[in-house]
């Protein structure tokens, strides 16, 4: 089979802990098992959050073939703070449009972004290896310390912490840490040898993956089959990549045997019924799948914490697995990070478990539900997908039963026990548990994007239709400061980074004396920011690290933005 991409090989290295004196070796803050997207994910935001960063894996390179593929627009604004998301967008094919397909007909299509003025499109389809090569180089800036071939064999939690069994080339060490994150994929070692099993469904049909390398005249979009002349009885995917490589998903039903139709005597006549005579193509990879929606119960088991399909698998359809993942350790390490610097006590992590588990259950309900449709296990729910899929292009109620996947969206967290509820009345979505939305701003002087400037620390939107008055600066100078006093916390103060969006540009004089006050002046160039946020003069949203809304007032002080601040961060309420 061919390949458009060159695979590295990382080097080995020996670990520091192999040469320690025995008893001497340090007690690490976190270590994260798993060199995957998730992992490497969660290593890059522990660094952004100034804490040391181990990861191990039992490999010595990227992930083979495409796997994860389509990484949506809130993953994408995530690997915008990390570092990567730049050489993703740049790298990877954007695209916005979907179309369903039953027989030769189109019955439906939708747009993933149609609203204007967001820096990222909808989607962006890059093979995996590529993400995990970018994250890779992104470690190694960082300074995380990646070590390859080193096998986790055995895991023993303790009261305080974990000690890891590590198999290296040269033998094997042991590993303290205080805290295990767990990304070592839907097969996870780690899980398995703690005892801990998943509940859920294994659904009866397989999938064959098959990544071509071609030129043809498809465009940039997802098209969906349902029963094409090609392929019938069953669904076919296309999607484009990076380096003109298509990603092509066949239906094969539960008694197709896997080995046999990975051979390419099998896939290449299945392609070439597809494409026609004229069309040349070679095979880069190929894989056969079965779908499986099942996740953990719990995430946290006391200092050890799974993220990612260790945690949780859906589907391929519906782009949910690693954008879920991703969505995992940008939920995880800030408030893990809290806790190890003593920010917030260690129940601040049953968030986590709460907050990713509904994020779970959404995805697994979806999955399920896409799943159903696609695969018709009985004459009558066959004959319901085909009946809605022949109305479907005549009738919009139709198009709305139709499901080849629903595609990943931004997990909301409208439950989550962090929220401040709002007490008076707002309109719109940016209500707290909500990701914040993106808008053009302008940042002295030059144009920029809200979400460039969110992000890494609690923060205050603070919207405004004149900042001249000179008090002004005193007023951010307290919001950004608020009393925070709590004895399971060590009493460490949780200062509040003030964002000033502005209604009409602020002249150079009054920005530079609103900066010197601690603020980010940013001119909301076409309303938008505070049109999404229904942000009135005088309206301030509270950020969490991972751009996360949980509170907003229509005139905040600092008092209310301290017991806030405690309840995002699992503390008691302040006296």
């Amino acid at each position: 089979m061919h390949s458009t991409f060159t695979y590295p090989r990382f080097e080995y290295r020996r670990a520091p802990e192999m040469d320690a004196t025995p008893g001497a070796a340090p007690r690490h803050a976190v270590i994260i098992i798993g060199a995957g997207p998730v992992g490497m994910a969660a290593a890059l935001d522990a660094r952004k959050h100034g804490l040391p960063a181990i990861i191990l894996d039992d490999d010595d390179t990227v992930s083979v073939g495409s796997r994860g593929l389509c990484y949506a627009k809130r993953t994408l604004d995530v690997l915008d703070r990390l570092g990567v998301g730049d050489a993703v967008v740049d790298k990877g094919v954007q695209w916005n449009v979907g179309r369903t397909f039953f027989g030769e007909q189109e019955v439906f299509n939708f747009n993933l972004l149609p609203e204007p003025d967001h820096r990222r499109p909808g989607m962006v389809n890059l093979q995996q290896y590529y993400l995990e090569h970018f994250q890779v180089q992104a470690c190694e800036r960082a300074g995380v310390d990646i070590r390859w071939r080193h096998k986790v064999v055995h895991v023993q939690p303790q009261a305080e912490g974990v000690v890891l069994t590590v198999e290296t080339p040269e033998g094997t060490y042991m590993l303290h840490t205080r805290w295990l994150v767990v990304c070592d994929g839907a097969r996870s070692p780690v899980r398995r040898m703690l005892g801990l099993d998943m509940e859920g469904q294994v659904f009866k049909d397989r999938f064959l993956i098959a990544d071509v390398v071609m030129k043809a005249p498809f465009p940039a979009e997802r098209w969906f089959w349902f029963d094409p002349p090609f392929h019938r009885h069953q669904s076919v995917l296309l999607h484009r990549e990076a380096d003109d490589v298509w990603r092509i998903d066949f239906q094969l039903g539960w008694d197709a045997d896997p080995e046999e139709e990975k051979k390419p005597e099998k896939v290449i006549p299945r392609i070439r019924a597809m494409l026609g005579p004229q069309v040349e193509f070679e095979l880069e990879w190929v894989s056969v799948y079965t779908f499986q929606c099942r996740r953990m119960n719990r995430f946290v088991h006391d200092r050890v914490i799974f993220a990612g399909d260790s945690a949780h698998q859906v589907s391929p359809f519906g782009a949910r697995g690693a954008n879920s993942g991703i969505q995992d350790a940008d939920n995880l390490m800030w408030k893990l990070a809290h806790v190890i610097k003593g920010m917030a006590p260690e129940s601040l992590l049953q968030s986590y478990d709460s907050e990713r588990g509904d994020a779970a259950d959404e995805n697994i309900l979806n999955s399920t539900r896409s799943t159903d449709f696609i695969t018709p296990k009985s004459r009558t729910s066959r004959a319901f997908r085909d009946a809605a899929l022949q109305l479907a292009s005549q009738h919009a109620f139709a198009r709305k039963l139709v499901n080849s996947g629903r595609l990943s969206v931004p997990t909301h967290y409208p439950a989550s026990p962090l929220n401040t509820p709002a007490l008076e009345p707002f309109e719109g979505w940016m209500a707290p548990g909500a990701p914040l939305d993106d808008a053009p701003v302008v940042h002295q002087g030059e144009p920029s994007w809200l979400l460039q400037h969110v992000g890494g620390r609690f923060q205050l939107l603070l919207f405004v239709d004149d900042a001249q008055a000179p008090e002004f600066g005193e007023r951010i100078r307290a919001l950004q400061t608020p009393v925070m006093t709590d004895a399971a916390a060590a009493n460490v103060p949780l200062p509040v980074q003030v964002l000033l969006l502005c209604a009409a540009q602020v002249d150079p004089l009054t920005a530079q004396r609103l900066q010197q006050a601690g603020a980010v002046v940013l001119h909301d160039l076409k309303g938008l920011a505070a049109r999404r946020c229904d942000g009135q003069h005088g309206t301030a949203l509270l950020l969490r690290p991972d751009q996360h809304v949980c509170a907003r007032w229509r005139q905040a002080d600092p008092a209310a933005i301290a017991q806030a601040l405690a309840r995002a961060t699992g503390r008691p309420p302040c006296p």
